[in-house]
């Protein structure tokens, strides 16, 4: 099994944070808004198949705050100028909530890079009558709890001692959310419009129980993105690829070798 690598790479003057291992396809893995634990258990599978990165956005975890980014358009952009730099094509594109959100951001824009699209309980967009929970008014705590069905995995991770510099990165994370999704909630009112131009196969996965964005997103997605294929994980919540991450990595390997090897 592959290990991953970690460092810092310069685009544009910004350092971020990554972490990559495996070989084969290029993928990129978008994180939502906590952050990265590490390279958890579906990294280390996937690596198996595919040259995996999973860099910390700027202004997350250890990577930059740029003075520059303001917003999604921003941080979109930013991550179009690090396909350029390092000369990636062929791009398996995966995001999960906030990570989602961006990622569509990102293909919208231009998808000349990428060649596959997979939503993991996206933000990003909005269904009437059913808001996306608001995890800016949650206390800590109860946020980690609604995330996993399995609440023994919530009480492990709320029992960890944390380091200066964990309690510190997880700050700064909540901060960075905020700053990007705050107003309106975890959505752009106009990126429903610009979802036709997802021409890259398109994969919607989403938990069966996940209480912080509704299942109902994901029939929602897979009606407005052309041709997507959606996928329901159960007994997960709004983090199949820690909670269930042996299924979340055979329904990620399968549609990449079926609808975009």
């Amino acid at each position: 099994m592959a290990d991953c690598t970690e460092s810092k790479i310069d685009i544009r003057g910004c350092k971020i944070h990554m972490r990559r291992g495996g070989t084969g396809d290029p993928a990129l893995f978008l994180h939502g808004a906590g952050g990265i634990p590490g390279w958890i258990p579906a990294f280390q599978s996937l690596s198996e198949s595919l040259d995996l990165m999973v860099p910390d956005h700027p202004t997350y975890g250890l990577s930059d705050e740029p003075e520059w980014l303001d917003d999604m358009n921003d941080l979109a952009m930013f991550y179009l100028d690090m396909l350029d730099e390092l000369d990636l094509n062929g791009v398996h594109l995966i995001g999960n909530s906030l990570g989602g959100w961006l990622a569509m951001e990102i293909a919208v824009r231009s998808s000349t890079r990428i060649k596959s699209l997979t939503l993991v309980g996206s933000a990003g967009i909005r269904i009437k009558g059913k808001p996306i929970v608001d995890i800016f008014m949650m206390d800590p705590d109860d946020l980690v709890r609604e995330l996993f069905v399995d609440q023994t995995i919530a009480e492990n991770i709320l029992g960890m001692n944390l380091t200066e510099e964990q309690t510190d990165i997880q700050l700064r994370n909540r901060v960075s959310t905020a700053r990007l999704g705050w107003q309106p909630r975890l959505f752009n009112p106009n990126l429903r419009k610009w979802l036709h131009r997802i021409k890259v196969p398109t994969h919607v996965i989403w938990g069966d129980t996940d209480r912080i964005i509704d299942p109902v997103y994901a029939a929602e997605f897979g009606k407005v993105i052309a041709g997507s294929q959606v996928t329901m994980i159960e007994k997960a919540g709004h983090l199949p690829h820690i909670e269930q991450a042996e299924t979340f990595v055979k329904a990620v390997s399968g549609f990449i070798q079926s609808k975009a090897a």
